[in-house]
């Protein structure tokens, strides 16, 4: 009473169907009854996962930085971070210093 090769592959198929139904089912379950207790207990994001940021605050709080260098002939700003722009790049950067 041996099943052939494609019987039992059409088994798995079958099987591999039914199990992620299962799992799509309980899933649903699952989120109904969190959504439940979240309204039910007046629960934020913030208070299931704590160590996540919400999407609607900032992941990184953006500073400022004051401009140490300026073009006398453009106008433009350089704060002396990151990589020199052309109008500075290989001079002397004395007499471009903002006071």
């Amino acid at each position: 009473m041996t099943q052939s090769y494609k019987e039992l592959l059409a088994q798995r198929e079958a099987l591999e169907l039914a199990i992620a139904q299962a799992r799509q089912n309980e899933i649903s379950s699952a989120v109904a009854k969190v959504r439940e207790l979240v309204a039910e207990y007046g629960l934020t994001a913030q208070d299931i996962f704590p160590g996540r940021v919400s999407k609607s605050v900032s992941a990184k709080a953006v500073s400022k930085v004051a401009a140490k260098y300026r073009d006398p002939a453009t106008g433009q700003t350089w704060t002396g971070r990151g990589k020199a722009p052309k109008w500075i790049e290989g001079q002397d950067r004395a007499p471009f210093t903002i006071a």
